[in-house]
């Protein structure tokens, strides 16, 4: 086995371990605490008491998303920074987010989720995420040619029509309105519905090793896309099939847990500095990654003013923007 092979284990092997004493750290820690003994037995053999239920109905289930959406994000990232060969792009800045916004500020205005039930929110975050995902397709591609640069630019403006229209949406809604879109805006991990979270869990999985697929390729755009056609690459197809692939991904992670700012920014920055540029190991870097940095904001969302919680988009924001800054100045 060759070193560069080892030390691609080596790393994967460590972000793994990071994830997992987050995720052991996160069950433990919260107004109940756990010793991770405790944890064991209560995951191992269930009880119907109190604390149990804590842990299993409420806490597990935030921490499986918290996997889910923040490996998702991260792995977007790192996929969309991959194709667009600039390192400030995320799945935010492409506009998917805001037609996710846009699509659950209309159901809570028009309060389809009394009409529909509680997959309402979601389904409607997802329709505007995908609604978005094909206006920019649509408008980003010029008599049959899809340049990346067009993809990019038009993803700009739509975020920034998406906003608006949230602003507008929110400043005709009631009070009791608003307060929801302000709430879903910030983001949270508090969604307990099973379904849901082992969607975005399949879905996060999935994508990761359908990316893995497109690894060589991607690695051969890092030169360009007129080299990687002289290597024989469809970049064409590549970026059609990546692009549409990190944006639904996106968009189901923006529809369960609202806006995340940040993940899919600064995870796949940091994951290069540490992994390299071989899409090969970034890729499933950026998703381990990214779960481990979305499970401690979460920790500290919840205990930093306990027991009060903070929206998990403030620490990810907070934390995310001082990284970025402290990584661009480390770089020149």
């Amino acid at each position: 086995m060759n070193r560069s092979r080892v030390s691609w284990i080596v790393i994967l092997l460590s972000l793994l371990a990071l994830l997992v004493a987050s995720v052991v750290a996160a069950l433990c820690v919260g107004e109940v605490y756990f010793t991770p003994g405790e944890v064991a037995r209560r995951v191992i053999a269930p009880g119907d008491d109190v604390t149990s239920r804590v842990l299993l109905q409420l806490r597990l289930p935030r921490v499986l998303l918290g996997c889910a959406v923040g490996g998702a994000l991260g792995l977007s990232g790192a996929i969309l920074q991959g194709v667009f060969r600039n390192p400030l792009v995320e799945p935010y800045t492409l506009g998917i987010s805001g037609g996710a916004s846009v699509g659950v500020s209309l159901a809570i205005v028009l309060s389809l989720r009394d009409a529909w039930g509680g997959f309402t929110l979601p389904l409607a975050g997802f329709a505007g995420a995908l609604v978005t995902v094909l206006l920019v397709q649509g408008l980003g591609t010029r008599r049959g040619n899809r340049r990346v640069e067009s993809l990019l630019l038009t993803g700009v403006m739509i975020s920034f029509i998406s906003a608006s229209l949230v602003m507008l949406l929110m400043a005709t809604a009631r009070s009791e309105d608003l307060h929801g879109i302000i709430f879903w805006i910030m983001g949270a991990l508090n969604e307990t519905d099973g379904r849901l979270i082992r969607l975005v869990g399949v879905a996060a999985v999935a994508a990761l090793l359908l990316a893995y697929l497109h690894a060589p390729a991607l690695n051969a755009m890092r030169l360009g896309m007129e080299p990687a056609r002289q290597l024989g690459v469809n970049t064409g197809r590549h970026v059609t099939t990546l692009f549409l692939l990190a944006s639904l991904l996106t968009g189901a992670c923006v529809s369960v847990a609202g806006l995340i700012g940040f993940v899919g920014l600064v995870v796949p920055r940091l994951a290069s500095r540490v992994a390299g540029g071989d899409y090969r190991v970034l890729l499933p870097a950026a998703f381990l990654g990214g779960a481990a940095f979305l499970v401690l904001s979460d920790i500290v969302a919840r205990v930093i003013i306990a027991p009060l919680e903070l929206p998990i988009g403030v620490i990810t924001g907070i934390a995310g923007g001082v990284i970025f800054i402290v990584i661009s100045r480390a770089t020149k």
